[in-house]
């Protein structure tokens, strides 16, 4: 199965030449590099958000293999898709699924499907690749993708994540696709942005999930960073640290409708 791009020449630059530039006005070459467990990481088009990727990006030692969940911004497929083979052809090369990650995963949970619709056009995963791939080092990921907002299935699809990683050989990264506050004030966007990022703060997913729905906070990939959360933490994460947050105010300087990013490293 070959899943083809859905945003190139929209959310960033198709050619390969125009994508490496884009990319490298975002990565910040002399930063101090760590071996993070996770990240959360935005996902508009790289005009808007690419400032905040890239400033977490420029931080990590990469792996070998990614798992990386985002929102299902379509509602096509399930609420929970895994795409456990194939690869995807991006501008930059083609980015291989590890099957067999992918495969435990999906054995180890209750809720995920075996599913490709809910990738087709969905963009929070596909954005990351190009930045994973700008240092042209080799990798494979697994992408899932959620739908579902419960409770229970973010924490069903946490703990299979986690439970599939302590039985893998090498070193996997966890990264939560997720914008902040969306359409809303610049002010209401910060004080409500910092309140999810305080539960992230405090590697709190229920605490998390609970502060998104109680406050009504437009945050799209709540779910998915939830999901993370709770591997994260079965998986050893002890503290987090806010990397760099914005609004899409600041590019527009247009502030009585903004957009939220956030960028962070979980440890």
């Amino acid at each position: 199965m070959i899943r083809r791009p859905a945003v190139a020449g929209a959310f960033y630059e198709e050619r390969p030449d125009r994508l490496r530039s884009q990319i490298r006005e975002f990565i910040q070459e002399d930063q101090e590099k760590e071996a993070a467990l996770g990240a959360v990481v935005p996902h508009a088009g790289f005009l808007y958000s690419g400032k905040v990727a890239g400033a977490v990006y420029s931080r990590l030692l990469f792996p070998q293999t990614f798992v990386i969940l985002g929102p299902n911004h379509s509602g096509l497929g399930p609420g929970a898709s895994i795409m456990a083979y194939g690869e995807w052809d991006m501008p930059l090369g083609p980015v291989r699924i590890h099957s067999d990650l992918a495969q435990s995963i999906l054995k180890a949970s209750r809720t995920l499907k075996d599913d490709h619709m809910g990738h087709m056009r969905e963009h929070s995963i596909e954005v990351q690749l190009p930045f994973l791939q700008y240092l042209g080092k080799p990798f494979d990921f697994v992408p899932i993708s959620l739908y579902s907002h419960e409770f229970a299935v973010c924490q069903d699809v946490g703990s299979a994540i986690a439970e599939a990683l302590r039985d893998h050989a090498g070193r996997v990264m966890l990264l939560a696709s997720t914008d902040m506050s969306h359409y809303v004030p610049q002010e209401v966007a910060e004080a409500k942005d910092k309140l999810a990022i305080d539960a992230i703060l405090n590697l709190d997913p229920r605490g998390l999930h609970e502060t998104v729905l109680k406050n009504r906070i437009s945050m799209c990939g709540f779910g998915p960073t939830t999901a993370v959360l709770v591997a994260a933490k079965k998986l050893g994460a002890t503290s987090a640290t806010l990397v760099r947050y914005m609004t899409s105010g600041e590019i527009t300087r247009d502030y009585r409708q903004v957009v939220g990013y956030a960028g962070l490293l979980i440890r």
